[in-house]
Parts: C-alpha cells; sequence; structure tokens
C-alpha cells in the first residue's frame, strides 16, 4: 500500500483508542475523496476482525446479503448465513467476535455507513442495540465507522439523541492537505514540481488527496489540468462535481444553491444576506452553512470591529471555485482550453483571488513565518465604511500588534510602486480612524518571490514568501 502522508494527529488518536482499556468507538468522517478509507486501511495495515463496507444503492435485503457474505467470509463458515434484519446481523457479528481469541482490540471496520441505511431502514436502531447491549460491556472492541456522507454521520450518529447518545468515544475528522503535505505527496508520485507549480496545482484542486492521484508525473502542470478537467465531456475532474455534493449532503440541491450565493462576491456574505439572497432563513440556513463550513466548503470570518452578525461566509474550496468559474458555465471549452489560457489576463486575475485564500488556509504557517506562532492572535477583514478600501486579512495579535496582510500572487519579485505605497497609507490611515485601534499598525507582504524593492518602502515592516507557507 503507498505511503502516508501526514495524518499524524489522526494516526496518534487511533493508536491512542486503540491501547485503551476500554471498547472505543471511533467515527471517521469528511468530504468525499479525502482519504478516510486510506486512513484506516493503512493504519491497520488492512487487519480486522471484521470490515463491512455499504453498497451504494442496494436494496434493504441485498445489503443484508452482503453484511451476511462478510460475515460468512471472516467467520470461515462453509455454510450460507440468512438475515432477516439488522438485528439478526449484529448478533451474529457479536457470535463471530466471541469466537476470536487473541491479545489486543478486536477491529470492526464498518466502511460507508450511510448507504447502508436504507429508507425505513433499523440498521441505526440495530447498530444502537448492539452498542448498548454488546460492545459497551467489553472493554476489547474497537468499532471504526467511516462515511462521506457528513450530514448523516452528524445527524444519525455524532448528533444521535436516542440510543447513540454520547456513545462515540473519539471523532477523528480529515481535513485536506495543507501546501506541505501535498508537495510531500507529489514527491512521492515521483511529480517534482517547484513550489510556485505546486502553488497553482492547489489553486485547482485544493488539499484533496485523490486528486493529486490523478495526475500523470510525465505531463506538465497545464497538459494535466486539461487532461482533468477539459480532455473530453467525461473529463474525470469535470464529472466528479456532480456526484461531489450529492454524495456529502441530503437535499444536496440547497447546498449547491448557497454555493452559487457565495460565488457572486469572493469576499463573501453575511449570514443575513445569504438568506435574503436564498430566500429561506433560520435552523434551514444555519444547519447548511454549518455542514459546508464542517467540510471545508466555506469558512467563516468576522470583520474588524464587528459582532457575529457581521461574520462573514467564503468558499474556500478551490476546486468548487475552480469548477464554477471555468467549467459550468464553458461547456464547450476545448481539449487544450488551460494550455491557450493559461498566460492570459483571464488567469492571472483568478489565481491573485486564489492566492489570498491559499494565504487565508495557511494563517498558522504565515504566523510561524512571522514568528508569531506562540502569540494569541484573532484574523478578520476590514472593509472601509464607504466601501472604497478593504483588507482582506487582518491579524490581530495579543501583543498589542495588528497585522494588515498585503497578498500578491506574480511570476517575479513584486514591484511597490510610489503610488500603492501611498494607497496602502492612506488605507492604513482609513483603518486606524475606523477601528479606533491603539495598537501598532504593520504591513505584511505576502509574495510569490519576495518584495524587490522593500528597502524604498517603509510601509513594508514583513515580508513573506510562497517557501514559507510551506
Amino acid at each position: 500500500m503507498n505511503q502516508l502522508v501526514g495524518r499524524v494527529e489522526e494516526k496518534r488518536m487511533l493508536f491512542n483508542c486503540l491501547n485503551s482499556s476500554k471498547s472505543e468507538f471511533v467515527v471517521v468522517y469528511g468530504r468525499r475523496r479525502i482519504g478516510k478509507t486510506f486512513l484506516i486501511r493503512s493504519f491497520f495495515e488492512d487487519k480486522y476482525d471484521f470490515c463491512y463496507v455499504g453498497k451504494h444503492n442496494y436494496a434493504y435485503h441485498d445489503q443484508l446479503k452482503a453484511f451476511a457474505a462478510a460475515l460468512k467470509q471472516y467467520s470461515g463458515s462453509k455454510f450460507d448465513i440468512v438475515l432477516n434484519n439488522w438485528d439478526d446481523a449484529f448478533k451474529n457479528l457479536a457470535t463471530l467476535l466471541d469466537s476470536i481469541s487473541h491479545d489486543g482490540k478486536k477491529i470492526i471496520f464498518i466502511d460507508e455507513m450511510p448507504w447502508i441505511d436504507g429508507r425505513r431502514s433499523d440498521f441505526v436502531p440495530a447498530l444502537e442495540n448492539f452498542w448498548n447491549s454488546y460492545a459497551a460491556f467489553r472493554d476489547d472492541l474497537m468499532l471504526v465507522a467511516c462515511g462521506s456522507s457528513t450530514s448523516w454521520i452528524v445527524d444519525k450518529v455524532l448528533k444521535n439523541q436516542g440510543g447513540l447518545f454520547n456513545r462515540v468515544t473519539m471523532q477523528i475528522y480529515l481535513r485536506p492537505f495543507n501546501l506541505g503535505e501535498t508537495r510531500e505527496y507529489l514527491r512521492l508520485i515521483n511529480c517534482n514540481w517547484d513550489n510556485y507549480q505546486i502553488a497553482q496545482c492547489y489553486m485547482v484542486l485544493g488539499g484533496v488527496p485523490f486528486y493529486y492521484s490523478l495526475l500523470n508525473s510525465g505531463m506538465s502542470l497545464v497538459q494535466n489540468i486539461d487532461f482533468l478537467f477539459f480532455s473530453s465531456k467525461n473529463a474525470v475532474l469535470k464529472t466528479e462535481f456532480s456526484q461531489l455534493f450529492e454524495s456529502l449532503f441530503n437535499n444536496y440541491e440547497k447546498y449547491i444553491e448557497i454555493i452559487k450565493i457565495l460565488l457572486q462576491r469572493f469576499e463573501g456574505f453575511t449570514r443575513t444576506e445569504i438568506a435574503e439572497m436564498a430566500g429561506f432563513g433560520g435552523s434551514h440556513l444555519s444547519k447548511i452553512l454549518t455542514d459546508l463550513e464542517r467540510c471545508d466548503f466555506i469558512i467563516s470570518s468576522n470583520r474588524t470591529g464587528g459582532g457575529v452578525k457581521n461574520q462573514i461566509f467564503r468558499i474556500c474550496d478551490f476546486y468548487t471555485l475552480f469548477y464554477f468559474k471555468f467549467l459550468e458555465n464553458n461547456p464547450s471549452a476545448s481539449p487544450n482550453y488551460w494550455q491557450k489560457m493559461s498566460t492570459t489576463s483571464k488567469i492571472a486575475a483568478w489565481q491573485g483571488f486564489s492566492f489570498e485564500l491559499l494565504c487565508l488556509l495557511h494563517r498558522y504557517q504565515m504566523e510561524k513565518a512571522l514568528g508569531i506562532n506562540g502569540i494569541l492572535t484573532t484574523i478578520s477583514t476590514w472593509r472601509s465604511k464607504d466601501n472604497t478600501a478593504q483588507i482582506d486579512l487582518v491579524i490581530e495579535r495579543s501583543d498589542r500588534v495588528v497585522n494588515l496582510c498585503e497578498m500578491k500572487f506574480s511570476t517575479k519579485q513584486y514591484t511597490i510602486t510610489n503610488d500603492y505605497d501611498l494607497k496602502l497609507r492612506q488605507r492604513m490611515s482609513v483603518f486606524a480612524e475606523e477601528t479606533k485601534t491603539k495598537y501598532a499598525l504593520n504591513y505584511v507582504f505576502v509574495t510569490t518571490f519576495g518584495v524587490s524593492n522593500p528597502q524604498n518602502h517603509s510601509i513594508v515592516s514583513n515580508n513573506i514568501t510562497l517557501d514559507d507557507l510551506f
């Protein structure tokens, strides 16, 4: 099996559960293609006392037949097992586990659990009964439940108000790779691009490991993008989107509706603005926003000096942004579309906005580069009262300093002109006046290759390069 990249904290959590003195109910969840199954398979080296993978779109009794076949396989029985319902299934699983004798925990891995629970299914009550009447009374079991349908995992298991209430002993939410992990993965597949190319790729694919596994190291970045997105109407990442939201959320159309609203302004919108544009609010909108944020499709941030009502929601998933920008409304794009467009002003403008998001998602790397990773910080965005000036990333520090971050993506060192220097000073003055801050104000430039002439502009207090984000 391929080497597991990153996931250090997740492996530590699994190790602690494996070596605890009680039975453990572990839930591993996260968006589609993020590597949940790969993490479990790598950690346990595919050695389970029982494993079952839910079958997509299987009818109730067909799902039971498949579960029965897994029981037969792991028990070594020569006889077929007949299951009438899920209570039967878990009773037979208990019998199987009772027959196993070895040191350490007995590992039960149920993957794609949401697919098992069809309409009018008794799966969840049976799972509740299995855990409460059997597993919880033992100290040698580790049940690992996994699934991509985040809304199902949260609603039916993590926030279950019935028999599974407070029964999950460990939650592991798998997040996308950061830039450093992405580079490590690309090295493993012999894709030896430099940091600039990796950042460009990240602004298309985000931190989703599976997408990187599709890359051909023998082709250039632009050739790969054409192949994955534009080579045909069935290009693998062109058709991916239709399955993405459907696999994660019930009533997924509403989630896409909110995504399309947020696409209208890169900076994002407040909850009130979203509700007005969507035509609905209340708990329904709250759940959608929470689910989207939990799956790393959107992020929320406060506006400087504003309360919760001024919280801004914006899209943070690069794949989604790329899909809607270049594919949804571009059905006739040629197979080499990206090779033709990659050096145009349209792509440059998109990369500029995407780089701002890239920096925002790597704030901890930025703070480390600034030497403030041990200082308490809060981040926010700021827009002037007359909407003529804005700062996309404001870092307020407990040592009474505010960093105003300017993020610039370019093919070479960034040059600050005298006019731009004056504009920055005016913007800082407006920020100070409107926020009434008593903290020292410093500009931080985050660029791909640095600032060419910082010595000529005292406005530059700190200079972070793309390499620092890795």
